[in-house]
């Protein structure tokens, strides 16, 4: 089992900033793949970016340029910075890890872009 709190969200303003924040209860060395996502009303949930316990990173493309994936070890801790911040980026963002074949999702956390 792993679980996952995430923390960060709230509301900012067009070409604002947040770190969302992803703390795990296992170490992060033990967790294959640490992502991402977001669901917007109305739509799909989808990919945001994922990080590999070997540091791999990636982006889908709306984000790219904008927002950083990156881990903190010492802490069980994913970081999810994001720059430039846009009313399409409004979202509840959750936390997924891949432990195995097993996946593990936080509860999310809203994050709201006034234009």
């Amino acid at each position: 089992q792993v679980q996952l709190v995430e923390s960060g969200g709230g509301l900012v303003q067009a070409g604002g900033s947040l770190r969302l924040s992803c703390a795990t209860s296992r170490s992060i060395f033990s967790i294959s793949t640490m992502g991402w996502y977001r669901q917007a009303p109305g739509k799909q949930r989808e990919l945001v970016a994922f990080i590999t316990s070997g540091g791999r990173t990636n982006y889908a493309d709306s984000v790219k340029g904008r927002f950083t994936i990156s881990s903190d070890n010492a802490k069980n801790t994913v970081y999810l910075q994001m720059n430039s911040l846009k009313p399409e980026d409004t979202a509840v963002y959750y936390c997924n890890a891949l432990r195995g074949a097993a996946g593990y999702w936080g509860q999310g956390t809203q994050v709201t872009v006034s234009s």
